[in-house]
């Protein structure tokens, strides 16, 4: 079943979060992750829920999403994605 990650991210130091936008694509892939959303327009639609950076990776399972957040191979990116921006992510299954 897939699943999609759902990350809300707040980015306090933009020069160095450009960077860390180099180094996640590839252990997306690595792990048959994919982009669906990345950094686009967002809207709300009800509620005052306002990102101000949204992100939407899929994979083949939460088990396989699992896997890359706490792989070696994303390890890197991800302490430079906390220290230079706040995050929420969520894991959530897909049903279709």
């Amino acid at each position: 079943m897939s699943a999609y990650v759902i990350v809300d991210i707040d980015v306090h130091d933009p020069v160095g979060y450009e960077e860390y936008k180099k180094l996640a694509p590839a252990a997306v892939a690595l792990y048959g992750g994919k982009y669906v959303a990345r950094g686009g327009h967002t809207e709300a639609l009800e509620g005052d829920w306002s990102p101000s950076r949204l992100v939407i990776l899929q994979f083949e399972s939460v088990e396989q999403a699992k896997k890359w957040l706490n792989s070696d191979e994303y390890s890197e990116a991800r302490k430079m994605r906390h220290a230079t921006a706040k995050s929420n992510m969520v894991v959530i299954e897909g049903t279709v």
